[in-house]
């Protein structure tokens, strides 16, 4: 089954579930218990930490939820599974999300410091849904913008040309 988040990122070809982390998990999990499908495929935009250039088109199977307030010492989590494991070089991509995008740049080289790349708002709801149905998953998505303080304004200007490139993405799988 092939999901996209919905609202202004609705893709032809794909069931939107929702903008988020609890919108997207809530949605998801309903349609799996009703389509029980094989596997999960997301498609969508991403803001990237700095590593992945702009409307570069990128697989991710990794998704982790690590705050912002975790990177500045504010704040612990006893749930292992949202921080990466360790740093890596690999060229296996690690998604974050949070119901947030940032806009610091301090902050997205934290990021990229414990081996995140890029930030996207469903992902790991996405991936953690397909784990409790023991679905396979894989997130394609699209980079609109760096994570800094234009990246909305960037994500604005660029998510037309990317939402084309996401629909093509989907075509290949239909």
């Amino acid at each position: 089954m092939i999901v996209c988040a919905g609202q202004n990122e609705t893709i032809k070809g794909a069931t939107p579930i929702g903008v988020g982390l609890i919108q997207s998990a809530i949605s998801l999990t309903k349609l799996c218990i009703k389509k029980r499908p094989k596997e999960l495929i997301f498609v969508g935009s991403a803001g990237s930490y700095g590593r992945i250039p702009l409307f570069e088109s990128v697989t991710a199977f990794e998704a982790y939820s690590v705050d912002i307030s975790y990177l500045d010492d504010l704040a612990y989590t006893p749930l292992k599974e949202l921080i990466p494991a360790n740093v890596s070089c690999e060229t296996n991509i690690k998604v974050n999300s949070s119901n947030y995008i940032t806009t610091s740049k301090l902050h997205a080289k934290k990021f990229l410091d414990i081996g995140l790349d890029l930030e996207n708002m469903e992902f790991f709801s996405v991936v953690s849904v397909a784990k409790s149905f023991g679905l396979s998953v894989k997130g394609e998505f699209v980079v609109t913008n760096y994570c800094d303080e234009n990246a909305h304004k960037e994500f604005m200007t660029h998510h037309a040309k990317a939402k084309k490139m996401m629909e093509d993405i989907v075509a290949r799988y239909v």
